[in-house]
């Protein structure tokens, strides 16, 4: 039997900004594959009434279609920005409520799927509730640590799960900081992310490193070093640390794989410490010439104040490229030995000579490729669609107490 799932994202893939949410994308698309569920997926997408500058360009991506197997709808709602996130989730729900309802009668859906605890999932409650179909609500990092200490919005949150049937975490870290707002830690399941082996696998550090300077210029030296950071360039990834640490770690470049409000910023202070030689700001990379980067890389560094559990930490294990992190998230779940590379904690009391000296300790180390990506054998998309369908089964037909 064909299962049919209704899944509601406002993180996903469009022409604008093809590399927005690749994850739920592939996580969303390894499922259809399976051919035991089929999947529609609501993309809503904020635009204000007036749609200026960088909205007319989301505006105009705003298009449906069948994307790897997934049928995507992209309704737009009116968006208020940096006000409206309170009322957000109700904006959404009227929007995409009539359309979930036209294809519900057209052809029923078994569940209704939030990719998101915030704004996704208040929304995708009132959903439910008017179709008459379980709910799944999945935190993922952000969702929870900045919208759920936020009392208009965790209010919400905590409305939604109580209606929804179960919930999901992307790591046992986070689901421990979802019970502590108050979402009820009976209904979480942890389902951690997959991971594509067909592009992220090692590969010659050297010839990674001619792909690099062919495709984006940048050429390292030999007996030079190289620091991958990959994370969107935003206060709570911390890049700004590793720029600073740099001006005393001669020999050694930073590729910073982003985009984000911070850039000016740390441009800025490249500028200052003249660093305009070593450190190469890559903007959004495409998923296909990621691995190139990872794998050319000594190190992958993110000092985040927060993570659920990031898929550039796994990318770049698989890519045999140790990482340096923070005590965050689900840090610790995934850094189990010292091939993976080293976790740095992360508090009031927080040392950044301890974040360089980490770097350092995997310089010297110079684990070999194969040790580090075996760290992570167990990730694939393939396995995270197998956990999912056996979830959303048990959500339809939950076995007997």
């Amino acid at each position: 039997m064909v299962r049919r799932v209704l899944s509601l994202a406002t993180l996903y893939p469009n022409a604008h900004m093809p590399r927005f949410g690749t994850f739920v994308a592939r996580q969303m698309e390894a499922l259809a594959t399976r051919g035991d569920w089929e999947v529609t997926l609501i993309n809503p997408i904020g635009v204000p009434p007036l749609a200026p500058g960088r909205y007319r360009a989301l505006a105009e991506a705003a298009v449906d279609g069948v994307e790897s197997g997934v049928t995507v709808y992209r309704p737009r709602f009116p968006l208020i920005p940096r006000i409206g996130g309170p009322i957000n989730p109700w904006l959404i729900a009227r929007t995409v409520l009539p359309l979930a309802k036209r294809l519900h009668a057209k052809k029923p859906f078994d569940l209704v799927d939030a990719q998101f605890f915030y704004p996704d999932g208040p929304a995708a409650a009132r959903i439910a509730d008017a179709l008459g179909l379980p709910l799944s609500i999945k935190a993922r990092g952000a969702d929870i640590s900045h919208w759920g200490h936020l009392a208009s919005s965790r209010r919400q949150m905590q409305t939604a799960g109580e209606r929804a049937t179960g919930l999901l975490a992307v790591s046992e870290a986070l689901k421990r900081d979802m019970a502590a707002i108050g979402l009820p830690e009976g209904k979480i399941h942890v389902h951690y992310t997959g991971l594509d082996r067909a592009q992220f696998h090692p590969r010659d550090r050297g010839e990674a490193r001619a792909e690099l300077a062919e495709q984006f210029g940048v050429r390292i030296a030999t007996g030079e070093r190289l620091i991958a950071s990959v994370g969107a360039l935003i206060p709570r990834k911390g890049q700004a640390l590793l720029i600073d640490m740099l001006a005393g770690m001669p020999g050694t470049h930073l590729v910073l794989v982003g985009q984000g409000r911070d850039r000016a910023m740390l441009e800025s202070e490249v500028a200052r410490l003249r660093l305009t030689e070593r450190v190469h700001f890559l903007g959004n990379v495409d998923h296909a010439a990621l691995p190139v980067v990872l794998a050319a890389s000594d190190v992958m560094a993110l000092n985040s104040a927060s993570e659920g559990l990031a898929n550039a930490w796994v990318e770049a294990l698989a890519c045999g490229t140790p990482v340096v992190i923070s005590d965050v998230g689900g840090a610790r779940e995934l850094v189990r030995s010292e091939t993976a590379g080293r976790v740095v904690p992360y508090d009031p009391g927080f040392d950044p000579a301890d974040f360089e000296m980490a770097i350092r300790e995997l310089f010297l180390a110079d684990y070999a490729p194969a040790e580090v990506a075996a760290n992570v054998a167990q990730f694939s998309w393939e396995a995270n669609a197998a956990a999912l369908a056996a979830y959303y089964e048990g959500l339809i037909a939950p076995e007997p107490a």
